[in-house]
């Protein structure tokens, strides 16, 4: 998306986020991503900055883009405050070109995660690692449309996940084998549902922490671990699949909350807090569980962990 398609958007939320009576600097947007975690946290964000923080926040439903958002951020009008789960190095462009490079957003205090190629523990005595992607008789196995090639799920098109997926497979040789599928995430859970329900073979990229792995009995498969040179990314070139290598498992992933650096003039104590603040994989695994597979309202499960948890709060605020 160019430049200045994203200036249209960015002009558009603000006039829908902005037509409240609270002036514009004094609200904070918050954009609600398309994965559990990122939805969780947004929620979490909100219910601090409209409670213990005495001030007025909102989340931008369904705006998932990272370059609206980056822009949003890095122009600091206020139209897109708060990137709610920034994944590194999934999101090294993002990070080259807004914190390092413009600097202008900042980010919390990380969290770990983990990441990598799942198959369904039905799967696992057939497939174990990698390596056994090479087998043209597993390969068929996941091949749906009779096309010779079998499928996995890469990740979401707006992920950076989806392109190292990619790009995994291309340096593994796997990509006479097997091919990818790049749809949405809700759409993939839904794949996932029916799939298990009937034990058929699914290979997919996915996280720690995740609603699914509470929901399904899943195996992360084996890759070789990192080494010198084992991984080079360039994913901000037009060329990035061809420029790019890696030919081991991503190390566990640092997680940040990513803000922009105007509110600390526009809400030092919101920025204060952001800057501080420091979550929990298995805090946000909890509540991912309460809110996707027990369907409780996001809010309530949020709010009444603050209430819960007073202290710490209190802690990430001063």
């Amino acid at each position: 998306m160019n430049t200045t398609v994203l200036r249209v958007v960015l002009a558009a939320v603000a006039c829908v986020v902005f037509t409240a009576t609270a002036p514009a600097q004094e609200k904070i947007t918050i954009a609600e991503l398309d994965w559990d975690g990122g939805k969780a946290i947004a929620h979490f964000l909100e219910a601090v900055i409209e409670g213990p923080l005495a001030s007025e926040a909102q989340i931008i439903r369904g705006l998932a883009d990272q370059g609206i958002i980056g822009l949003g951020m890095s122009e600091g009008g206020g139209a897109i405050d708060v990137h709610p789960d920034l994944w590194m190095p999934n999101n090294q462009d993002f990070w080259d070109k807004y914190i390092d490079g413009n600097q202008t957003v900042a980010t919390s205090l990380p969290y770990p995660a983990s990441e990598g190629m799942y198959v369904p523990k039905y799967m696992a005595k057939t497939v174990q690692s990698i390596e056994d992607l090479a087998s043209p008789k597993i390969s068929a196995l996941f091949d749906t449309d009779g096309n010779g090639k079998g499928e996995y799920w890469a990740g979401d098109s707006d992920w950076g996940a989806a392109k190292i997926s990619l790009i995994k497979f291309k340096s593994y040789g796997l990509s006479e084998l097997w091919e990818p599928s790049v749809v949405n995430y809700e759409k993939f859970k839904t794949q996932l549902k029916t799939a298990y329900s009937q034990r058929k073979p699914l290979l997919f990229y996915n996280w720690t922490p995740e609603s699914i792995h509470s929901a399904y009995h899943l195996v992360l498969l084996k890759e070789p671990e990192p080494f010198e040179g084992c991984r080079e990314l360039k994913l901000t070139r037009t060329d990035w699949l061809d420029a790019s290598t890696q030919k081991c498992k991503t190390a566990d992933s640092t997680v940040y909350v990513a803000y922009s650096k105007s509110l600390q003039q526009r809400n030092p104590r919101v920025a204060r807090f952001l800057s501080n603040l420091r979550l929990d994989p298995a805090l946000i695994s909890e509540w991912i569980l309460k809110i996707d597979r027990e369907k409780q309202d996001p809010s309530d499960v949020v709010r009444a962990w603050i209430k819960a948890n007073h202290d710490t709060v209190e802690e990430w605020i001063k």
